[in-house]
């Protein structure tokens, strides 16, 4: 496959015609073509009788609303053809094409379905589901006819031989005598398997390159993925912020804090025995009181910034904490997870979180559960309230930003809530890296 911004390469069997058109056709490039147009022809009619059938059947039902589904299908249809024919291209051309599609292991029918349809890729195989069933198989088809004449013409002589006294014609109305005239017949199918090899190698570069074009991935898409990556690098980079911040106001601030504590507990203490002094001791009490008050509120926001038992002990652990001093009775069902990358253990960590929050300010719930585990490469969520549901995701930004930093790490993330409850967030981050 050329890079972008060189030249355009040839497809391979091409590029041997164009360079050595007398050593192809002793290669096995040549049977290496009819063989791709040999297997493309009849599946591009079963192709063809497929979208037929669907799209006719998706309009006509278009009414009943079943239509849709029908037409849904035709698309998605070309998503496994596409995986297919890329499989398949390695017949005629060595350099494989890659998947343009992203990564969804894991996910479920419909989110499958959601993602493909909105992905270019998928509606670029549609197209070449066209092609393959409309042109690309008449000319395979074209290029196996003159093959197998040119066939049955290089082996006439043996044909009229085995069949005599019988008449054989080559030409219609017109009885060969013997073997020896049948010879003109082989001529002309050695011809015919000339241009047979020739235009088999052309068409099947022609299938190729649309193959390349319209299966591959683009190179906007590649400029997507730098940005998706470039994005996850600022993400990275962000936490690692929230983590310095951390440890300064947890080494820094907080300890001051502790200290200045101390002092006025101890400034107390020796006031309190001078009678003089009562109201100045008083006085110190109250300002101890308000800095043991700044400290739960420094303690509570270095727990919101990054909190340490997410760093020491795993999401598990930190996840058990939150539920402990959450005024909703909290479940919480982590079986053993293990350790995840820190990207996943963090946004997993703040998605409980937020769903716990908003559990607590606008449902109503008396009940709460947190599950979670973790299937092949793949972390799965769930929190679930017993409220009284009605929640719009939209509303606020809180959601909005969990989702889009699950969206940073190809996962997703899905609220239900309908009105009357139960409300349920279910977030789903691939944890393989």
């Amino acid at each position: 496959m050329s890079e972008p911004g060189s030249l355009p390469v040839p497809p391979v069997a091409v590029w041997a015609v164009m360079r050595r058109p007398w050593r192809f056709l002793g290669s096995w490039w040549p049977w290496r073509c009819w063989a791709y147009l040999g297997s493309g022809f009849p599946l591009g009619y079963a192709v063809l009788m497929a979208l037929v059938l669907l799209v006719s059947l998706g309009v006509l039902l278009a009414v009943a609303g079943v239509g849709l589904l029908l037409l849904l299908a035709a698309v998605a249809g070309a998503v496994p053809l596409g995986e297919l024919e890329r499989r398949r291209l390695r017949w005629a051309e060595p350099v494989p094409v890659a998947d343009p599609h992203a990564s969804l292991a894991g996910a479920g029918a419909a989110a499958w379905l959601r993602t493909r349809l909105r992905e270019r890729a998928t509606w670029r195989e549609f197209g070449y589901a066209a092609l393959l069933g409309t042109v690309f198989a008449a000319a395979g088809f074209g290029v196996l006819a003159l093959l197998v004449f040119s066939l049955l013409l290089v082996v006439s002589p043996v044909v009229v031989w085995a069949l005599a006294p019988e008449p054989v014609m080559l030409i219609p109305g017109r009885a060969v005598a013997g073997p020896l005239e049948a010879l003109g017949g082989t001529a002309v199918g050695l011809v015919g398997l000339v241009l047979a090899a020739y235009a088999g190698a052309l068409i099947a570069g022609a299938q190729v390159k649309t193959a390349r074009l319209l299966l591959g991935p683009r190179e906007e898409d590649g400029r997507v993925l730098e940005l998706t990556r470039s994005r996850i690098r600022l993400v990275e980079a962000f936490e690692a912020e929230r983590r310095r911040i951390e440890r300064d106001l947890h080494d820094g601030a907080q300890q001051q804090l502790v200290a200045l504590s101390m002092t006025l507990g101890l400034a107390e203490l020796r006031l309190r025995r001078i009678p003089e002094a009562a109201e100045a001791a008083a006085l110190v009490g109250r300002g101890r009181a308000e800095a043991k008050l700044a400290l739960e509120q420094l303690r509570d926001l270095v727990r919101g910034i990054h909190p340490q038992v997410l760093t020491d002990h795993g999401l598990a652990a930190a996840v058990a904490e939150v539920a402990l001093r959450h005024p909703v009775p909290v479940t919480v069902d982590l079986g053993h997870l293990p350790r995840l990358p820190e990207p996943v253990e963090t946004t997993a960590y703040f998605t409980v979180t937020e769903a716990l929050a908003n559990a607590a300010k606008h449902s109503g719930a008396s009940h709460v559960g947190v599950a979670g585990r973790v299937e092949g490469d793949r972390l799965t969520l769930t929190v679930t309230d017993d409220g009284r549901g009605g929640a719009e995701p939209g509303a606020g930004a809180g959601l909005a930003g969990l989702a889009d930093r699950v969206a940073m790490l190809q996962g997703r993330l899905t609220v239900s809530s309908p009105v009357g409850g139960p409300t349920e967030l279910r977030v789903e981050v691939p944890c393989s890296g």
